[in-house]
């Protein structure tokens, strides 16, 4: 379950960034302090996202979920970002159109056969409109936790 893995230390609310990378720099920042990965991970994250963009529109709620090798991680882990205000995402499967984000799932993946596990996981948490709104609002990051356990728990 996605929540069993969720630490309130790596969710951030009211992120500030300008940029997708701005973005990446932060929360992948988190993840590096927390040991959860290697010093080269930001810079793997933002080549990844320009070769294989992240971002979907889920009904109008732009959701990104980056990740890349697992050559830059240590140790496998979650960071959730709920952005203050969206930054432009490229859609996931396209070179050009544009989603603005909200809410990023940054994935430090150690198996590469259990990330799409984890990803099927995630998309069928951010499916629930309701739910996705509920984590934007929420300031609390055990709350947002606590959101993703109750949906998984329906799933």
């Amino acid at each position: 379950m996605i929540w069993e893995e969720l630490k309130d230390t790596l969710i951030t609310v009211d992120l500030e960034a300008e940029s997708y990378e701005e973005v990446m720099e932060q929360l992948g920042g988190i993840l590096i302090r927390e040991g959860y990965c290697k010093e080269s991970y930001v810079n793997a994250l933002i080549t990844r996202e320009k070769e294989f963009p992240t971002g979907l529109d889920v009904d109008g709620v732009g959701v990104a979920i980056p990740h890349t090798d697992v050559s830059h991680v240590n140790k496998a882990g979650i960071a959730i970002g709920v952005l203050k205000k969206p930054v432009t995402f490229v859609q996931m499967g396209s070179d050009d159109e544009n989603v603005e984000v909200g809410l990023v799932f940054m994935l430090a993946v150690v198996n590469p056969n259990e990330h799409i596990d984890q990803l099927q996981r995630i998309i069928a948490i951010i499916q629930d409109k309701e739910v996705l709104s509920k984590i934007q609002k929420v300031k609390d990051t055990k709350q947002i936790i606590e959101l993703i356990k109750e949906k998984e728990k329906t799933l």
